[in-house]
């Protein structure tokens, strides 16, 4: 029987979102300028108020408040009459030395025998449902918001939008998991203040539906096109009004968007977030190298879909193992720990390990806050930082190295595909 699976998106502009990108644009700048820097940073942010927290040990020193304002600005809370605003909010640093107890444990004389830098287990997934291995619900969901935040940039064909917004998607799903049609779209977007709030509602319905759908479906692949039919139920501002929003709405926090930032509610979480932390801290790095192992998995042909565990001991420079869950998918004879004793040879997890192969001590971070911090583009970009007094750094920095495809031909060759 046909059954419907759902997934969710925030915008750069959500107030967890604000928080996440405050937290990971300080981790770019203090890894821009000693990346070896261990962080781990909270930020809180309310009506007129930024409050930073968190642990740092670096040999660099940053003017943490500019760095927040400069996020806030970016992301478009510019006007006083948001009630959030880069240049006027106040923004308190509770900032302080990383403890020695925890760096102990992470630190070592030879890098290799880096400990990880906490416990916990981490899960990566992927799936052949989509070109960037995403599940198909949450890919539409992210592109819908992104679609949303430009059309607000382009300030013309839609005037009114103000960052804070969230979107969801509900897709049918065969007996078969395959993707059958689009069941039912949620956008809530806030917006400048209407004359009534019946032509509010009215407008924002018509040109949800029609200028920024017809966007979304010009970016999907042609096999998806279809799935955008004439009969989606759309629940546009289903509350009505949404004028105040962003901080000053509902206060934020770094860490509470963990599911938007994975893959949606399919395959599994382990609970720790990313946003503010170190690639020391396995929370963050570990997921990363899940998501590349199960990304290579399924572009190998091994699977249709795979779910990816990997779990550590606090200072302990060995992972505790490796687990597999291919959902019935690999079509050739061998278990799950089959694989995983395969995969455990072919992906060094040890923390540094991970750290090098993925080059995760660039300040690659920012980006991720916002949009997922999976299914995004490997490219190479250029960044500028700035210190308190004057020195500037310019850095060609590899984004979402994680993404890349390079182990294919290894784990073909591994397992004879």
């Amino acid at each position: 029987m046909p059954y419907l699976f759902t997934s969710e998106s925030v915008s750069e502009g959500h107030p967890d979102k604000v928080a996440d990108q405050i937290s990971d644009a300080l981790i770019d700048n203090f890894l821009a300028f000693d990346p070896e820097s261990k962080v781990a940073c909270e930020t809180l942010v309310t009506t007129g108020q930024v409050v930073l927290a968190g642990e740092v040990k670096s040999n660099t020193y940053l003017d943490v408040q500019k760095i927040a304002r400069d996020t806030i600005n970016k992301i478009g809370y510019t006007k006083s009459e948001y009630m959030f605003d880069g240049n006027s909010c106040g923004v308190i640093s509770a900032i302080h030395e990383q403890s020695e107890d925890i760096n102990r444990g992470v630190d070592r004389a030879s890098k290799e025998e880096q400990g990880a830098g906490d416990q916990g287990m981490m899960f990566g997934y992927a799936t052949n449902e989509t070109t960037n291995y995403m599940p198909l619900a949450l890919d539409i969901s992210h592109l819908i918001l992104k679609e949303l935040a430009a059309l607000r940039r382009e300030h013309k064909d839609i005037t009114y939008l103000r960052p804070d917004s969230k979107s969801q998607v509900t897709i049918e799903y065969s007996d078969d998991n395959t993707p059958q049609r689009i069941d039912a779209i949620v956008v809530s977007t806030q917006h400048d203040e209407f004359d009534t709030d019946e032509s509010m509602l009215a407008k924002i319905r018509k040109d949800i539906v029609d200028i920024l759908i017809p966007r979304v479906v010009a970016q999907v692949p042609d096999h998806i096109k279809p799935l955008f039919n004439n009969d989606i139920k759309y629940h546009i501002n289903p509350t009505g009004k949404f004028v105040i929003g962003g901080p000053h709405g509902d206060t934020g926090l770094t860490g509470r968007k963990i599911i938007v930032d994975t893959y949606g509610g399919k395959g599994a979480h382990g609970g720790g977030a990313f946003s503010g932390k170190d690639p020391s801290k396995v929370d963050r790095s570990a997921a990363y190298a899940t998501r590349h192992i199960a990304k290579n998995l399924v572009a190998a042909g091994l699977c249709d879909e795979v779910l990816v565990q990997v779990s550590y001991a606090i200072g302990v420079v060995e992972p505790m193992g490796i687990f597999i869950d291919t959902y019935g998918t690999c079509p050739f004879n061998l278990t799950d720990g089959e694989i995983a004793e395969k995969v455990s040879k072919i992906f060094d997890m040890r923390p540094a390990a991970i750290e090098g192969r993925l080059k995760l001590r660039q300040p690659m971070y920012s980006e991720t806050a916002a949009y997922g911090h999976m299914g995004r583009q490997n490219e190479t970009v250029s960044k500028t930082f700035d210190q308190p007094y004057g020195e500037s750094k310019t850095i060609d920095v590899e984004l979402f190295t994680w993404e890349k495809l390079d182990y294919v031909d290894k784990v073909k060759d591994v397992f004879n595909i």
